[in-house]
């Protein structure tokens, strides 16, 4: 058991570990092969209660602690990389209306996206922004009760079948971080939103990410918090979410470790397992050193969640941290099965596919080292 989990939040892993177990892992190779979007299991997570995990009971949430949380996101990742990967990026978007908006969009909205009754989607990133969320291009002008927003985003998970996206965009182009801000944005009835086919990606490719092009009205009631709040908005929201990033790479390299870990009590070499040679030995023992160093710092960042402290440069040293370890973790292991771990008969190819997108998005490894740094120069 986790010490930081009360006994509810233990009775929900336990039934999240069952509900991955029984019902993502047994799927997740035919998602992967067809490419097939997660959506599939929508249904499913929303019965038991998945969608709004990072959500407190006030706005229909189960209202996990943070470690409870990433415990959570790690399972369902160890069972379908593409799931946890469609289920995060839902909690960026409700995120955004919990920390960014008032009273009357996260009464309207977050219980409905708690429910799993609509799907949500962030979208931050440009063609031309990327790394640095201030060159953004998607502008919002006034125009009366409304905003006109014109502009692009890229790589944005759920956006094909999103009910809501929150989008970022500039305000006011002259003011910097300040002149940033975010909006709601229904994309199946807003005229003008228009969502290009999904990204062929090398992993998570049930975790769908799209295109989107803007030229289009949002009520001005659609803009989430204050004018110029967008920025501070969206760094809140990514520090929570590199805490998930780090929680699914713990999560796939755990299951990678446990796959090796069997594999070296079966496998006879000599008449003897794999499992009794020294050299094996020291490479499980290091996987296993890796991993728990990762979760470590995953849930040091995640206890800080919530407690209205800023934790950038934990959530960056979390993320940092599993993302690359998960790596290594997730190779060793293929080593470990030799020849079979390079077929698709085996999940370990799929786990190495599915990791390395983690050292890119939500701020890519040499982000994470540029806030570490400065957290320490300042």
């Amino acid at each position: 058991m986790t010490p930081e989990l009360t006994e509810d939040e233990q009775a929900v892993i336990e039934q999240i570990e069952r509900f991955a177990r029984e019902i993502l892992a047994p799927k997740a190779a035919e998602i992967d092969e067809t490419s097939s979007f997660a959506t599939c299991h929508l249904a499913s997570l929303a019965e038991m209660g998945l969608m709004g995990m990072n959500l407190p009971e006030s706005c229909g949430g189960l209202g996990l602690s943070g470690p409870g949380l990433y415990r959570a996101v790690e399972l369902v990742a160890g069972a379908c990389g593409s799931t946890a990967s469609m289920l995060t990026a839902h909690f960026l978007a409700t995120d955004s209306i919990l920390l960014g908006a008032g009273e009357a969009l996260r009464s309207a909205l977050l219980p409905r996206a708690a429910a799993g009754e609509i799907l949500g989607a962030f979208a931050l990133t440009e063609p031309m922004a990327g790394s640095n969320p201030m060159d953004m291009r998607t502008k919002a002008v006034r125009e009366g009760d409304h905003f006109r927003l014109t502009g692009s985003k890229c790589f944005i998970s759920n956006a094909g079948e999103a009910d809501f996206i929150v989008v970022y965009a500039k305000t006011d182009p002259q003011a910097g971080a300040r002149g940033i801000s975010a909006f709601l944005v229904e994309p199946k009835v807003t005229n003008g939103v228009e969502i290009a086919p999904a990204e062929r990606t090398m992993g998570l490719k049930g975790g769908h990410v799209f295109g989107i092009s803007f030229d289009c009205l949002v009520p001005a009631a659609n803009l989430i918090g204050e004018a110029g709040t967008g920025f501070k908005t969206a760094m809140k929201v990514l520090d929570n979410g590199r805490i998930e990033v780090a929680a699914q790479a713990t999560g796939i390299a755990e299951a990678a470790m446990n796959a090796a870990i069997s594999y070296a009590k079966e496998r006879h070499v000599g008449g003897h397992p794999i499992g009794d040679f020294q050299g094996l030995q020291f490479m499980i023992a290091d996987m296993a050193n890796q991993l728990a160093a990762a979760r470590a710092l995953g849930l040091h960042a995640a206890g800080l969640r919530g407690t209205g402290r800023r934790f950038s440069s934990e959530a960056a040293h979390a993320k940092l941290f599993a993302s690359e370890a998960a790596w290594g973790i997730a190779d060793k292991a293929l080593q470990i099965h030799g020849g079979y771990g390079y077929t698709r008969d085996f999940p370990l190819e799929r786990y190495l596919r599915d990791l390395r997108i983690f050292r890119i998005y939500e701020g890519s490894s040499e982000i994470q080292r540029t806030i570490i740094a400065r957290g320490l120069l300042a």
